[in-house]
This record gives C-alpha cells, structure tokens and sequence, in this order.
C-alpha cells in the first residue's frame, strides 16, 4: 500500500487563515455517553464488590483469570528479577534514565519543594510547611504498547517527594508481562505493584479492596476509559491531570536538516491517529523540504499507516512571516511539546509563554525528554500548558500554612480581624478576635 501524508499547508497570510487554524486545532472534547455511562457502572460495581469486581473485569477485558487478588500482585522480588535478567543494554539504558531522571527531580525538590517561615516584627511566624502525600497510585499504560518510560516519570517524582507507599498498575492483556516495565518499578521505587488496568484498576485505587490499599492521588494516562474514571473520581482521591492525545510543535528557522524535523513530526504522530503534529517556519523553500522528506521517509516507518492519518488529518506546516510570529502562534497553541529548531533558540525562547515542554535546539530532539533527558514526560495537553504544569515532585506534596501570632501581634491583628468581620455580619469570629486584646 501506497501510503501518503500531506499535512495541511497553511500561511499567516492567507484570507482564510484564521479559520483554517482554528479548524486545525479543534478537536471534539466532548465526552463520549457510552463510555461515562460504561464507566460510571464499572466504578459503582468495584466500589460495592472490591476485589470479586476487579477480577470479573480482568478476565472480561484483559482476558487474564485469576481466583484471587493476590495472584495478580507483583513482589519486590519479581520486579528485582525482571531488572536482574534484562540484557545488559537494556539494564543500563534504563539504569542510566532512571539517574537523571531522579536527578533532575532531587533538583526539583530542593528549589519548590522545601517548607519555609519567616516571623514578623512582633514575633508572629508565618510560613509554609510542606509534606508529602501518604500513598500515591500510578496507572502504567499496558495495552497495545509497555511504557516503562511512563513508570519512571511517575514513579521517581513520587519517591523523591517522600511517599511513603507507591502503588503501581498495569494491564498485562492474557497475563504477558513486559520486563522492563517491572524493571523499571523496581528502579522508580514502587511499593506494591498489580497486573490490572482500566477503569476498574483507577477505581480499586481511588476506593480501596481488600488488597488494594486506597490511595490519595492518581497519576499517570490511560485510554479514554481510564481517563474518564480519573475525572469521575476526582474530588474522592486527587489526579494529576486529564490527558488528551499527544502533541508536537516545531518552530523551525531553516537550518536543521528537513529529515531530521520530518522525524521527529512522526515521533507525534506514531503515537495515535489522533495525535498532532505542527510545523511553523518562516521560510517556504524550507517547509517544501520537510514535506519531501516526509514523503521520502514515512515507508521506511513500521507504524508508517497510523503517522500518515496523523498528519493528513490533524498535521499541519504553517509559513509564517518571521519567526517572531512563528512563537505568537505558538503561544496560542501552547503545545505539549515545542522543539525550537533554530541556530540561535535562546533568541526565541524568551518570546515562548505557554508550553508544556520546551526542546531548545537542533539537537534536542523530543524523543529525548520522553526517555532519558530527565525533565518529567507527562506533560498538559490539549492547550491546557496556558494553565498547567509537567508532573513533577510538587504534585505529590501539599502544602499546609503555618501560623504562630504572638501576644503583641494579636493586639493589631485582633482588631483589624474584628472590623473585617463585623462587616461580614460574623459576630462570633469578631468576638474571638477581641478576646484576645488587652
């Protein structure tokens, strides 16, 4: 099969520019009844039967029987072997990715995660204190694809941060278990790990079974039913976010080689037909090279069928007026990933408000920060970076405030207190600030 992928060419010049960038970026978020609804009774059935529901669900889906939970609960020292018997590449690439991405967390710790006071004049301490959660759960995706990579970025964040129990799950459709995802639970620090996944797998976590201890926060991305059971039990236990399908955006002033952008293009859009893939550049000649690279490259790519309903339906190489604009738009986007495929992308990456990850280079290419580079994968999507943040050591730690008034401190306090609630008709608060003044 002949298999073509023509993204679409659009200019910041053109009349029609506008509409046919908004109808690029537009993708239906609306929620799917069948699967709320499929979803709503997969959570009510485990939160009443626990580990008989889990069970039932497993053998339904992942096609895997097992008589009791405990067959399905992976042991330290299974994950310990797994690491052990991986070829010695493979044990030292996922060695190597798990130091700097633990590294890069450890840094993380030290600048945003620490509790901090300070006391005023009058002796009153104000402050912050910071703890971590109690028991974190992350969901492994484990269907068409293992990610141990997703392990990493879940796990470490969690252990660095001082969790205390880590929970991991992960589907292993007909009971095949991926190597290097149980070795890499055992490099991230996972305290107990099980072989379900799905809906029901988010709602053992969020509710609690008999062997499945319930946790406080729920990381990590899933298909569409794992993702709707993390927006269902929201508020019951926290998540880290609703992920939607992946995204790239190359800003890209000409003199990266065109192979080397039509791949990392691909790296997007192999992961879904859904999956966005975006070119902004300000010169024509150069975008043209892009598309001949593509075309040139995409029969060499084993999943050549899923990137080339990627990019013909979703992808897009946009010729902007400078490169200036080039980041305005991207602004506008706020992409999961932007690569700043430029000679000089210090120059650019000042005007660049809103993304989720920012690759600045050439030779930085997105692929990197998804395996070893260190920085956290799981990153907004959607355009949500104008509002959110890569998954990090802070979203597994809270923060409490401190506050110690001294004697002489409530004497100022106490009043200003008092007028305030007297105003808002709150007798009782004014009363229990005035019992304190001399």
């Amino acid at each position: 099969m002949n298999l073509i992928a023509t993204p679409a060419r659009l200019s910041s010049t053109s009349a029609t520019f506008e509409a046919d960038f908004q109808a690029k970026l537009h993708v239906s978020v609306e929620s799917n009844t069948a699967i709320v609804a499929q979803v709503a009774d997969i959570l009510a059935d485990v939160r009443q039967r626990g580990d008989a529901a889990v069970l039932d669900c497993t053998a339904r889906w992942d096609k895997l029987q097992a008589h009791s939970m405990t067959t399905l609960e992976l042991t330290q020292a299974e994950l310990k072997q797994a690491f052990d018997n991986l070829p010695a590449e493979q044990r030292e690439a996922l060695q190597a990715a798990a130091d700097r991405v633990r590294t890069y967390h450890q840094a993380q710790l030290q600048a945003t995660g620490q509790s901090w006071s300070y006391r005023d004049a009058d002796g009153t301490l104000l402050g912050q204190k910071v703890t971590p959660i109690d028991r974190a759960g992350i969901y492994v995706p484990g269907g068409k694809a293992a990610y141990p990579s997703s392990v990493l970025m879940n796990a470490i964040p969690a252990h660095v941060a001082g969790v205390a129990e880590i929970i991991m799950v992960v589907p292993t459709p007909n009971g095949e278990k991926n190597p290097l995802v149980l070795a890499a639970a055992y490099l991230g620090g996972v305290t107990r790990a099980f072989t379900i996944g799905g809906a029901q797998a988010v709602a053992a976590m969020a509710f609690g079974t008999a062997t499945i201890p319930r946790v406080d926060k729920i990381t990590g991305p899933g298909n569409a039913y794992v993702a709707e059971a993390k927006r269902q039990v929201f508020g019951i236990v926290g998540i880290d976010m609703i992920a939607g399908p992946s995204e790239i955006l190359v800003l890209a002033d000409g003199t990266t080689p065109p192979d080397w952008v039509a791949m990392d293009l691909f790296s997007q859009a192999e992961h879904d037909e859904l999956a966005q893939s975006i070119l902004l550049c300000p010169d024509a000649a150069y975008i043209d090279a892009v598309q001949a690279a593509i075309n040139r490259l995409l029969p060499e790519m084993p999943r050549a069928a899923i990137i080339a309903k990627s990019l013909n339906d979703r992808g897009a190489l946009i010729h902007t007026r400078s490169m200036e604009e080039a980041c305005a738009i991207s602004n506008r986007i706020a992409p999961e990933h932007l690569e700043v495929s430029s000679r000089d992308p210090h120059r650019w990456e000042p005007l660049l408000k809103h993304a989720g990850a920012i690759f600045l280079g050439a030779y930085t290419s997105e692929s990197l920060g998804d395996y070893c580079a260190g920085p956290n994968h799981v990153l907004p999507t959607s355009s949500t970076a104008r509002f959110s943040s890569p998954l990090g050591v802070y979203d597994f730690q809270k923060r409490s405030s401190l506050i110690e008034v001294s004697e002489v401190g409530a004497q100022s306090l106490g009043k200003i207190a008092a007028v305030l609630a007297y105003g808002e008709g709150l007798q009782a608060h004014a009363r229990a600030a005035e019992m304190r003044l001399k």
